[in-house]
């Protein structure tokens, strides 16, 4: 069984990834700060399918601590297939009003952990000359979007990151992707006002928005042996409203 790692798995994008690449037979090991009543029951229901879910407490705020952790997930799990860096922050605000702490804390958990993470997996891949990396962007990263110029720049730094490391990691048989999901039909966009949401439909090709069991689906199949062929690229998710 291929194991996972999904960070940022407790809640949201992250536990619909988690829980579909479980179902595709993968073992996901789980990383959040603190583990969900919901997560629980998922890591329960996985003991009936063909993969598994397992969750492992760490805040990746600490980066000191990031290198303990991947050992001893290696240690226990053995051989690290894939990375899904899910995990970050999307904090908010004018560039000229926010406070330094926050754009410090953004970079922190946006940028610097995934990176610090993925430079410590990725080295028992290269032993094993096999593996996956799905970093997790957005459309905001190529459009840009008001009050998020902080977000927006953590995410541009993503792309980077995802095509240089492909070229870097390319030569032993290791892949090196990112997702970048637009705007999705969740409890933050039901909350926008209708003509706000109205707009963003209209805007988008399928006139229609994403889910995020899309953007889990993307991942799974950069994750499968039918995308060992992709690597330094992103792949973009938002019902065409970029197109």
């Amino acid at each position: 069984m291929r194991n996972v790692i999904v960070t940022g798995a407790s809640r949201g994008l992250g536990f619909v990834i988690s829980t579909a690449l479980a179902a595709a037979g993968y073992r996901v090991i789980a990383i959040a700060r603190h583990e969900t009543a919901e997560l629980r029951a998922a890591a329960a229901a996985s003991e009936a399918q063909r993969g598994a879910l397992e969750f492992r407490a760490f805040d990746l705020a600490q980066i000191g601590a990031i290198a303990k952790l991947a050992a001893s997930l290696h240690e226990e799990y053995g051989p690290l297939y894939g990375l899904v860096n899910n995990a970050g922050i999307g904090t908010t605000g004018v560039l000229g009003l926010m406070p330094d702490a926050a754009i410090a804390e953004l970079l922190r958990l946006n940028v610097e952990s995934p990176v610090v993470l993925t430079k410590y997996v990725v080295r028992r891949m290269m032993s094993e000359r096999a593996g996956r990396i799905v970093n997790i962007s957005s459309i905001v990263a190529a459009t840009g979007y008001h009050g998020l110029s902080v977000y927006s720049a953590t995410k541009a730094a993503l792309g980077g990151f995802t095509r240089s490391l492909a070229r870097e990691v390319g030569p032993l048989g290791i892949t090196v992707n990112a997702v970048a999901p637009g705007f999705a039909d969740t409890q933050m966009t039901r909350a926008l006002v209708a003509d706000q949401r109205e707009k963003i439909v209209r805007r988008s090709a399928l006139r229609r928005l994403i889910g995020v069991e899309d953007v889990a689906a993307a991942v799974e199949f950069l994750l499968s042996d039918a995308a060992k062929n992709i690597t330094g690229t992103t792949l973009t998710v938002d019902a065409g409203n970029t197109a």
